[in-house]
């Protein structure tokens, strides 16, 4: 991977760590670390690739979140690995280019380079404008992605402007070529939301879930997350009490174990190829309180990840219980999948042959029992419908 070893400077533990030393089971002795003194590490067995970039220069209120990844990294180090192998790599720091485009490029060939190795990268930024560079990384894998974003707004920004960490969803919607094809935000909170950014988003057929509406049943969230093929963690969906370290941080938000069981949710998604943490700003934190958060949410996806079922439908595998639904006179019929090996659920999309093969992939989608359920009183659920409508 010598194409992408320039982008990145090693990491020197005695920054991170200081006189602290880790004991055989820390994660920071299992986990490959491109250092000064050593190579370019080789990536052929490797699973997962922490990258850090300290970029923050489009970030609006938030100049210090460069500062994160090697915070981050000093929690990371310091805690014991779970009932899992790892297959670990810290590719180090991608430091600021010349301008912020140089550091777009780099993460986008970074992640484009991971994700043709099955190497999933979890970036830990910087300003979340770095969403878009994340992005940027699935251009040329000729594929339609959906992206699931944590945060507490949208992001859309006026497509006019520069882009910022307040904006960069409006550059992603109208990148040409258009290879989104879904967004879903989780955790908005509506008072911090304009009502036409909320129209564009049902205008659009994206799917947004109030903060309220999760919480009150966060194992909901699984499925939304299920779908995702990247996902951009904003801190600041956080409640200020729990993640202090951002000066727009909220007084409401999601718990930190909440956060917690969306990460490792995060991790089990068996297609989910690339995840950023943005947005941490060490300067504002309290005792380290939210890069502390932020290691342990990162254990959680790990967590998470070794323990993936692998269990996407086969519509003919006798390991899938397949349940078939008429609704409304025989107008549309659902076929719903559920998992003897996770208990988790799908359901299909008719699919119209005229759309090609481009958008084949999205025809069985993660949903949840309370969509079955819904399905059997003649009631159809609304994601069925958002992708229906997207195929149609």
């Amino acid at each position: 991977m010598s194409d992408i070893a320039h982008f990145f400077t090693p990491i020197n533990l005695e920054d991170i760590l200081g006189n602290n030393s880790l004991s055989e089971n820390h994660l920071g002795n299992l986990i490959t670390l491109h250092k000064a003194e050593s190579d370019f590490p080789e990536l052929d067995e490797i699973q997962i690739a922490l990258i850090g970039v300290c970029e923050d220069r489009n970030s609006t209120n938030n100049t210090g979140s460069n500062m994160a990844p090697n915070e981050v990294r000093g929690f990371l180090y310091k805690l014991f690995k779970g009932d899992f192998n790892l297959k670990i790599v810290d590719l180090g720091n991608i430091m600021p280019g010349n301008t912020t485009d140089d550091t777009y490029f780099a993460v986008k060939t970074t992640v484009d380079a991971l994700v043709r190795k099955n190497i999933i990268p979890i970036i830990i930024g910087g300003s979340q404008d770095l969403t878009y560079a994340q992005f940027l990384g699935y251009k040329d894998l000729e594929q339609t992605i959906n992206i699931v974003a944590i945060d507490s707004v949208f992001d859309l920004g006026n497509p006019d402007d520069e882009i910022t960490n307040n904006s960069y969803l409006g550059k992603i919607i109208l990148h040409q070529p258009n290879y989104l094809f879904n967004y879903s935000n989780i955790g908005y909170q509506t008072y911090l939301v304009d009502q036409t950014s909320l129209g564009m988003m049902n205008k659009l057929y994206f799917d947004s879930y109030r903060l309220g509406q999760v919480r009150d049943k966060i194992e909901e969230s699984e499925p939304i997350i299920r779908q995702a093929d990247m996902i951009s963690f904003d801190i600041t969906a956080i409640k200020h009490s729990d993640a202090p370290a951002n000066p727009n941080a909220s007084p409401n938000g999601f718990y930190a174990e909440e956060a917690c069981q969306m990460m490792r949710y995060a991790g089990m998604n068996d297609k989910l190829s690339s995840l950023g943490l943005y947005e941490i700003n060490p300067t504002f934190d309290v005792s380290g309180k939210t890069s502390h958060l932020a290691a342990q949410m990162i254990w959680c996806f790990l967590d998470g990840f070794y323990n993936r079922k692998n269990d996407f439908p086969s519509r003919t595998n006798p390991d899938y219980l397949r349940f078939h639904v008429v609704l409304h006179d025989e107008k549309y019929e659902i076929n719903f999948y559920k998992s003897k090996k996770s208990d988790r659920w799908w359901m299909e999309i008719p699919y119209p042959p005229t759309k090609g093969l481009k958008f084949e992939r999205h025809t069985l989608i993660p949903c949840s029992y309370k969509d079955y359920e819904l399905a059997t009183t003649n009631e159809i659920p609304d994601r069925w419908w958002q992708t229906y409508q997207k195929l149609s």
